[in-house]
C-alpha cells in the first residue's frame, strides 16, 4: 500500500460528526478527520504486514489520524526490537495528545517479549520534563510491565515522573491505581512512602476506589488515606 493509497483511504474514512466529537475530548490533537479507531486499527494491521518502514518514513503527520496510524503500525509491525525502538524514538517526540500516546503504548505489546530492552529504552524519557514523554513512560509501564519481576522497578520509576502537567499526572495516577489492583501489597507500601504530589496521589486513590478490582474493605481503607 503506497502512502497515496493510505491518504486516500483516510479521506474515505473521514466523518465530520465524529471529528467534532473527538475534538472536544482530545485537546491538543492535530486536525481531526473523524476516522473511527477500529477502522484505523484495521488499516494499520494491513500496513504493518506490508512495508511498514516505508509508511513510517513517508507519513507526514498532518492529521491526528496519521499520527494514530503510526502509533498502531509501530505496535503491529514485526521486526527486531532495536529497529522498532529506533522508529519509536522518531515518533514519541511528536506526540501531543493523550489518545495517540495511549494508542501507541497499549498497542506496543512487543514490549512484553523484550521487557529488559524496552525498560532501559524508556528511562531517558522518564528524565525528560515533558508531558507526553513522561505519560508515555507511565502508560507503557502500566500496559506491559505490571509483573512480579517488574512491579518494584515500575513503582520506583513512577516516583521519578515529576512533570507538573495534567496528562503526566493523570498517567501516573492511572498506573498507580492499576498497580494496586494487581499488586496491592507492594503498591500499599508505595502509598505509605512516595514522592507523588498531593494531586496525583489523591487522583490515584480516587481511581482505586472507583475500580471493580479493589475490594470494598480496601476502598474504605484507601478513603482514609487521602491527603
Amino acid at each position: 500500500m503506497t502512502i497515496e493509497e493510505v491518504n486516500k483511504r483516510l479521506m474515505e474514512l473521514a466523518e465530520e460528526k465524529n471529528a467534532k466529537r473527538s475534538g472536544t475530548i482530545i485537546p491538543g490533537a492535530k486536525p481531526i478527520l473523524g476516522a473511527r479507531v477500529p477502522a484505523l486499527r484495521k488499516l494499520a494491521k494491513q500496513i504493518a504486514k506490508e512495508n511498514y518502514r516505508e509508511f513510517l518514513e513517508q507519513c507526514k503527520e498532518n492529521y491526528f489520524e496519521e499520527q494514530m496510524l503510526k502509533a498502531f503500525v509501530l505496535g503491529y509491525a514485526r521486526d527486531d526490537i532495536e529497529t522498532l525502538l529506533s522508529y519509536a524514538d522518531r515518533f514519541v517526540p511528536g506526540i501531543q495528545d493523550w489518545c495517540v500516546n495511549d494508542g501507541f503504548c497499549q498497542t506496543f505489546s512487543v514490549a512484553r517479549k523484550h521487557r529488559e530492552t524496552v525498560f532501559a529504552w524508556l528511562l531517558p524519557y522518564v528524565k525528560e520534563q515533558k508531558e507526553y514523554s513522561q505519560r508515555m513512560a507511565a502508560v507503557l509501564l502500566m500496559s506491559h510491565f505490571l509483573t512480579d519481576e517488574y512491579i518494584d522497578p515500575v513503582l520506583e520509576v513512577l516516583n521519578q515522573l515529576s512533570c507538573d502537567a495534567y496528562y503526566t499526572k493523570m498517567g501516573v495516577a492511572w498506573c498507580v491505581a492499576t498497580a494496586y489492583a494487581k499488586f496491592p501489597k507492594e503498591t500499599y507500601a508505595f502509598l505509605l512512602d512516595n514522592g507523588l504530589d498531593d494531586w496525583t496521589y489523591n487522583k490515584a486513590i480516587q481511581k482505586m476506589r472507583e475500580s471493580f478490582r479493589v475490594s470494598p474493605e480496601d476502598k474504605e481503607m484507601l478513603r482514609n488515606m487521602k491527603r
